[in-house]
Parts: C-alpha cells; sequence; structure tokens
C-alpha cells in the first residue's frame, strides 16, 4: 500500500516540527506527504521547507492570506493539497493535522487493518491530550469515531463518499456517508496519537451557534435538530444554549452541500440511533 497524507497547517510554527518528525520515523516508510501552508503569518511555512530538504517524501504548498474559518475551510485547504497529485497512485488518503504527534508504528497499524478488513473505509487510532502530565482520552466523541484530526480513508471508500464536503461537520457527514456507501469505520483501541491543542479551543464561545449551522449541513430536519438541541442543552444544563441552537439552525438558508439521497440516508440514521437508545 501507498499512502498519501495531506497537512493543512495556520499558524503551526509550535508543533509542525514534532508532527513532521513523527511522521518521518514511522516504521512504515511508503508515504508522501504534502503540507498545505494556509497563509501562515508565523515560521510555519519556513520550518516546512528546512525539514523537506532532508527527505523528500515531505512536500510544502504555500497558499495565500485568507479568513481561518472551523470546518469549511480546512477541507477547502486540503482539497488544495490533493489537486497537487495525482490520487490514483495511492491506496489510501490521509488528512491530519499539523498539531498531532503519531507513535512510530501508527501508519503500519492503519495499513494492516485496511489489510485485514477488505471493508474497512476508514480507520484511525484514538486521540488523547495533555491534563495534569498526563495524557488522556480527549472525550469529544465515542471510541468509535473517526476523528477529524487523524482521519484516513480508503481511496475507493473516499471516491464513493466523493471526497469530503467543504462545510462544519464534514468530519460526522464522512462517516455517515462511508456507512451508506456500505463501508465499515474503524479504531484501532490502544493507538495512541498525541493532540498537542484541545480541538475548536479557538470556538468555543461560539458552540451552541456552530452546533445549529451543524444540524443544518448534516441534514437534520426541524424536529430532530429540536431533539438534539434539547440532549445538549440537558447535558450541559443551559436553557439559553438550546434556543441559541435553534435560532442558529432557523437561520441557515444556504444550500445544503448534501444530495436529497444523503439526506434522506442521515435522517434515517439519525431517528434510528435515538429509538436504539430508548429501547435500551
Amino acid at each position: 500500500m501507498k499512502l498519501l497524507i495531506v497537512i493543512p497547517a495556520h499558524n503551526e510554527e509550535e508543533n509542525i516540527q514534532l508532527c513532521l518528525e513523527s511522521l518521518a520515523n514511522q516504521t512504515f516508510r511508503s508515504f508522501r506527504c504534502i503540507v498545505v501552508n494556509d497563509g501562515s503569518t508565523d515560521s510555519t511555512g519556513k520550518i516546512v521547507e528546512q525539514f523537506r530538504a532532508n527527505d523528500r517524501r515531505f512536500q510544502l504548498l504555500n497558499l495565500g492570506v485568507s479568513e481561518h474559518q472551523p470546518g469549511a475551510k480546512v477541507v477547502r485547504t486540503f482539497n488544495k493539497g490533493l489537486e497537487t497529485v495525482d490520487v490514483d497512485q495511492f491506496d489510501v488518503i490521509c488528512k491530519f493535522d499539523a498539531d498531532i504527534i503519531f507513535p512510530g508504528d501508527y501508519l503500519e497499524r492503519i495499513v494492516e487493518a485496511y489489510n485485514n478488513n477488505p471493508k474497512a473505509g476508514m480507520v484511525s487510532g484514538l486521540v488523547s491530550i495533555e491534563k495534569g502530565g498526563e495524557w488522556v482520552f480527549e472525550n469529544l466523541s465515542s471510541k468509535n469515531h473517526v476523528r477529524g484530526p487523524i482521519k484516513s480513508y480508503r481511496k475507493q471508500c473516499f471516491l464513493d463518499m466523493d471526497g469530503l464536503l467543504p462545510v462544519l461537520g464534514w468530519d460526522n457527514i464522512d462517516v455517515m456517508l462511508a456507512q451508506m456507501h456500505g463501508w465499515e469505520v474503524v479504531t484501532i483501541k490502544g493507538l495512541w496519537v498525541k493532540h498537542l491543542r484541545p480541538t475548536a479551543y479557538k470556538y468555543k464561545a461560539q458552540k451552541a451557534e456552530k452546533l445549529g449551522e451543524y444540524f443544518y449541513n448534516i441534514g437534520l430536519s426541524l424536529p430532530l435538530a429540536v431533539i438534539s438541541s434539547a440532549k445538549s442543552a440537558i447535558k450541559n444544563r443551559s436553557f439559553s444554549e438550546f434556543l441559541t441552537t435553534i435560532k442558529s439552525f432557523l437561520r441557515q438558508n444556504k444550500k445544503r452541500e448534501l444530495s436529497a439521497d444523503e439526506i434522506r440516508y442521515i435522517r434515517k440514521l439519525r431517528w434510528r440511533e435515538m429509538f436504539k437508545k430508548i429501547s435500551l
């Protein structure tokens, strides 16, 4: 197998060297890595340029300065990297974040999972963050979810999904679309990466508004959005969060990126998951 790794990077001078070193030292060595420097105003580009001079598996693509946004922007940046290569030359496509440190056998175990399971469409390890001097599970989703910072896709699965959607929530949409096309989503328990920054740390103050936008982007109906918003608000013990999320959902008026069939599938999936939890 041959892997293509694309790393969108924006002002990552504190982390990018550690990330690239962890990839350069992998036991599995058949990969190409493209770092897409998304208009960084720090030394990110210079660090990558110096690194690639000693390891030609790494490439640098510099983009101009543009507004940094969660979700949509990172996918557009990732796609810019894809445009520079012939994807048909690769068996697995990876979207990694620039603030991740990978264990030395990470790629080897990912490839092993794909080889052992022909139906595996997405594979990853688990994400940890540092708390109190210890590395603990970044508890933003279940341990069965392939997280955004460490995505990998079998090429055919990636093509079946028609790539990644440039919207907030892309890293949940891809999982559902992979399943829609009959692929399995695999997380390797015990294979941990270190995440040097908490996810979406810049956007915590906008969480409820972003949640409403996310519910719209994944195609939820109003009843589903109300139930999902209520569950989040109850968990956080905040009625104001519920109101903010629903208002944000109702304000969305842009054309959804998902097709009618994809929206239908996701809505059925969400209802099925909810009824399953109620019956337990």
